[in-house]
């Protein structure tokens, strides 16, 4: 083998053989490897091997939605900028952020709330049947566990991955507590890229599985 792989899509399967040869005695069905393989990928961190919590109607709700062209919202730019617009596209899937919307900004200041926290609760009535990806902000995470015992119609899937040392692993533990579809990680470790990996991973199931 060469010293340097410079195509691609040779560097992907590369990585993705040194992935499988490591973890070759994962605990993960397949559906949910191709998930976590994409995490460990993106962050070169075996560690989601342990970490990793998958509800087990997760992965077909998220895969359903997708098909079913229904929106993506997530807290951050970064993590929307991340997922394969392309693929999401030949879904139907529109992605949706918040973040920088001037009332979510004029709301958070008002009520003394982070803007993550803001955009979600902006963003979560127009999520029924949809996905959301925190990959960044604990308190978006919060925000929607708080907001959903309400009455809120809940999405069909919650990737929650926030990143950090202040209410990461709390807000994540609080969700693995709910009943709703999640896709988390116990602990500080997350992101918007290894949440950004999750959908792609997704979105290339619900693309294997559409009609033609």
């Amino acid at each position: 083998m060469a010293l340097w792989l410079l195509n691609p899509q040779e560097i992907e399967a590369e990585s993705f053989r040194r992935i499988e040869a490591t973890a070759a005695n994962h605990r993960f069905s397949p559906r949910e490897w191709a998930v976590v393989r994409r995490m460990i990928h993106t962050s070169a961190d075996f560690d989601y091997l342990t970490i990793t919590c998958i509800h087990p109607a997760a992965i077909p709700a998220g895969v359903e939605a997708l098909k079913q062209g229904r929106p993506v919202a997530t807290d951050t730019r970064m993590l929307a900028a991340g997922i394969s617009t392309g693929r999401l596209s030949r879904l139907g899937v529109e992605v949706k952020c918040f973040m920088d919307h001037p009332e979510v900004a004029a709301e958070a200041a008002r009520r003394g709330i982070t803007r993550a926290a803001a955009a979600m609760q902006r963003a979560l009535p127009q999520l029924a049947g949809g996905i959301v990806a925190i990959g960044n902000a604990p308190t978006a995470l919060i925000a929607m566990l708080q907001l959903l015992p309400d009455g809120v119609p809940p999405p069909a899937l919650i990737i929650g991955l926030p990143v950090g040392f202040v209410n990461a692993a709390e807000s994540k533990a609080a969700l693995v507590a709910t009943n709703y579809p999640y896709i988390t990680a116990i602990g500080p470790k997350g992101g918007s890229a290894v949440a950004a990996s999750v959908v792609n991973a997704l979105a290339i199931m619900a693309l294997e599985e559409a009609p033609a």
